[in-house]
């Protein structure tokens, strides 16, 4: 599952992606310096593997990732074909979710092509666009199955009846992700507002500037979408340097918590994900599976052979094993089960896969 990175030229994401992926995406100052979206996978922090991989001596520990695309910048119009417009948006429908990347900083340096620096309106512009590619897709859709709603086709009816629905919200100017749309309407149709969203302010370094940032908080409050706020610049500068010196630079840049540890759990709380571990002596490592995954289908994330041969799941909870000390303990308190192929994943869970083939 992969979240694409999204906003108006000169926002900061590339700056952004760089942070996130140390993958030096190029960051220049003017539009367009990404034309092909780029992608990278985010280690997602997690306190538990080091406790795990401390209790069973493992050799090699490996975090789960967050997948990030970073998309060109989209300008008005874009709808149209505007900018490098249609390529954008196909790219957009691709990903999973949206981080809708905010310039929330003042920098003469930097250019801003709306003039003023108005948050609220930036989003707008986006929101509109992807507002309008829905309606796009959304007439598209009504005329392909209103041929066939004549011959008295029930499910086509039915589809008509959710899609006529959906043209009206959307020519209210609401989106997809505000109409409670069945699953199969989201997943056939792909609508660019129905995607899950989060917002990221890029703020300049020091103290965020609250009057920028007040609007955005009111519109994420409103539409019920996280808000992750970060200084892309800084972010991008601290994951140049080595891994023992970041935590001093983000203490004496007066960071308790840094932005991209929250924007990654930020999304994997977007895109409903749980983290279960695999644990032993060679490696300890977090898996990530969309919440309502079955054990079966989780063991196929570690290899089709495990999920073709699959016979139980042993799952004890990491909760369980901090609380007793032990796995030893786990054991003796019969805390570890026996789960069949049905068993849905939690967060936490700590799983051996039975399997034979």
């Amino acid at each position: 599952m992969e979240i694409g990175i999204v906003g108006l030229p000169n926002v900061g994401k590339s700056s952004l992606f760089n942070a996130l992926t140390g993958a030096g995406a190029a960051v220049e100052n003017f539009p367009f310096t990404t034309i092909e979206p780029n992608i990278g996978v985010v280690p997602l922090p997690d306190a538990r593997l080091g406790r795990l991989a401390e209790e069973w001596a493992s050799a090699k520990v490996t975090p789960a990732g967050i997948r990030f695309v970073d998309i060109a910048g989209i300008v008005q119009g874009a709808s149209e074909g505007q900018g490098l417009g249609n390529k954008f948006l196909a790219h957009i429908r691709s990903v999973d979710a949206i981080a809708h990347v905010v310039r929330c900083f003042k920098d003469d340096n930097v250019v801003n092509i709306m003039g003023e620096l108005d948050p609220d309106s930036a989003v707008a512009i986006i929101e509109t666009e992807l507002l309008l590619a829905d309606i796009q897709q959304c007439q598209r859709s009504l005329d392909k199955y209103s041929k066939v709603a004549k011959s008295g086709d029930k499910g086509a009816i039915a589809k008509c009846n959710v899609l006529n629905d959906a043209m009206k919200a959307f020519n209210e100017g609401r989106p997809a992700r505000a109409l409670d749309l069945p699953k199969d309407i989201l997943d056939e149709f792909q609508f660019l507002t129905g995607k899950p969203l989060l917002y990221v302010a890029n703020t300049g370094e020091g103290q965020p500037d609250e009057g920028l940032l007040s609007p955005l908080r009111e519109r994420a409050s409103k539409e019920g979408a996280a808000l992750v706020t970060l200084c892309t610049k800084l972010e991008a500068e601290i994951v140049q340097l080595p891994p023992e010196e970041r935590a001093a630079y983000y203490e004496s840049a007066g960071i308790t918590s840094p932005g991209l540890a929250r924007l990654a759990q930020a999304g994997k709380d977007l895109l409903k994900l749980v983290c279960f571990f695999t644990a032993g002596p060679q490696e300890t490592r977090a898996w990530l599976v969309g919440k309502g995954t079955s054990a079966v289908k989780a063991a196929g994330k570690i290899h089709t052979d495990i999920e073709r041969g699959f016979i139980r799941a042993e799952i004890y909870r990491y909760a369980d094993l901090e609380k007793l000390g032990s796995y030893k303990a786990v054991q003796e308190k019969n805390l570890v089960t026996l789960e069949g192929k049905d068993y849905e994943m939690k967060d936490g869970d700590c799983a051996y896969f039975r399997f034979s083939v």
